[in-house]
C-alpha cells in the first residue's frame, strides 16, 4: 500500500494538538510546547522521507502481484486449457485423471486428508 503524507500529516496533527493540550494543562510553558512541536515535525519529515523512499524500492513480485490476478482453475480442462508449456501439456496428457484430479485440488488448497476422505466417496458412487 502505498504511503499517503497528506493523511498521516491529519494523523500526526491530531496527535499534535491532543499532546498539546495535555501538555498545557499541566502547566508547561508555550516556549517548550513550541520546540516539542519543532521536534516532533522534523521527526514526522524525515520518517515521511524513509516511508516515501521505501516505496519506491518495492519489488516486481510487489508489483506483479497487483497486476495479475491468478486464473482459477475448478476442473482439469481449465488446468490442461491454462497451461502454455507444450511439454508440460504433453507430459500432463499422458498422466491418468485421477491424477490430474488431485492435482486440481491441490491447487485450490485442499490438503491430503481432506483429498483422500474426497476420493473415497468418490470411489463408493464409481461401483
Amino acid at each position: 500500500m502505498a504511503y499517503n503524507h497528506g493523511k498521516e500529516g491529519r494523523k500526526w496533527q491530531c496527535w499534535k494538538l491532543a499532546e498539546e493540550k495535555v501538555l498545557r494543562s499541566c502547566g508547561m510553558d508555550e516556549s517548550i510546547i513550541e520546540q516539542l512541536r519543532l521536534w516532533d515535525r522534523a521527526l514526522f519529515n524525515s520518517d515521511r522521507r524513509f516511508y516515501e523512499k521505501l516505496q519506491d524500492t518495492g519489488t516486481y513480485l510487489d508489483c506483479a502481484a497487483t497486476r495479475e490476478t491468478p486464473a482459477e482453475i475448478y476442473t482439469v480442462e481449465n488446468l490442461l486449457n491454462d497451461i502454455e508449456n507444450a511439454e508440460l501439456l504433453k507430459t500432463l496428457l499422458t498422466v491418468d485423471k485421477l491424477t490430474l484430479q488431485i492435482s486440481v485440488l491441490k491447487m485450490n488448497g485442499y490438503s491430503t486428508n481432506e483429498i483422500a476422505v474426497l476420493k473415497k466417496k468418490l470411489k463408493k458412487f464409481q461401483r
